[in-house]
């Protein structure tokens, strides 16, 4: 009997094939999880970009609020959706012309606002607990009279009471230091540098009405997180395919006669 000669063939894979980078679904799964999170990324930074205005805020006088040079984000409202508490970022041609300024709504169109009782703000004879005042200053610091603010505008303070350019600042104006609500064009919403985030709810005022309803901003961060992990992760897919693919193929021998 002579020498036999041995054929291994390769075994049947039904026409499925396994690259290096991992099988086909995988693939097809890697390249929707990166399409899918550019649409959520790049979709986040555009929804933003048409609902907020960065602003940077060049003096202390809303303090510790908002400090000097701070860069916030503001989303962009129509004056008749300001409400009692929210900051907001107005132009008025009597406080600084053609600037935008940041200051504190306190009261509104038919409130009636006056400085102090116990060292408090009242509107409407209700005091104000004021959280975001430095727990070193105190609200009579600017005391002014009694102000009964007209339909339609606003009366606005800053937080650092002391020494923030405010109504207080332009009682002897025509409408007692107030502004239009026409006047603001956005709502701050967070401090982003540096990153101090969102600004506390003025809960203070809530006895006296319902407060703004937060804004898409939180949602906006959320889609670009995800965006960017999804990109991130369909990216990786292929190369530690690649690596594990390596590890785990198995040594061959060559096939000769035993």
């Amino acid at each position: 009997m002579g020498g036999e000669s041995t054929t291994r063939t390769a075994p049947r894979d039904g026409g499925a094939s396994r690259g290096p980078a991992g099988s086909r679904t995988g693939q097809r799964l890697s390249g929707l999880a990166v399409a899918l999170g550019l649409v959520l990324f790049l979709g986040g930074f555009a929804w933003g970009a048409v609902v907020y205005r960065p602003y940077t805020v060049p003096t202390s006088s809303m303090a510790p609020t908002i400090g000097a040079g701070d860069r916030v984000l503001a989303q962009r409202v129509d004056g008749g959706e300001v409400r009692r508490g929210d900051v907001v970022v107005f132009t008025d041609k009597n406080w600084v012309s053609n600037a935008p300024v940041v200051k504190r709504v306190v009261a509104v169109g038919g409130d009636t606002v006056a400085c102090c009782t116990s060292g408090r703000l009242t509107v409407n004879g209700k005091k104000i607990d004021e959280p975001y005042l430095a727990k070193d200053g105190l609200a009579e610091l600017q005391n002014f009279p009694t102000v009964t603010v007209p339909e339609g505008r606003l009366f606005l303070l800053g937080d650092e009471r002391s020494g923030s350019l405010d109504s207080t600042a332009h009682l002897t104006d025509a409408a007692s230091g107030t502004v239009a609500r026409s006047a603001v064009s956005a709502r701050v919403e967070a401090v982003v540098w540096p990153m101090d985030g969102m600004l506390q709810r003025p809960t203070g005022f809530e006895p006296l009405g319902a407060l703004s309803s937060p804004g898409p901003l939180r949602t906006i961060l959320a889609l670009v997180v995800v965006g960017g992990v999804l990109v991130l992760a369909g990216g990786a897919y292929g190369p530690v395919a690649n690596r594990l693919g390596k590890r785990s193929t198995p040594r061959t021998e060559p096939a000769g006669a035993r």
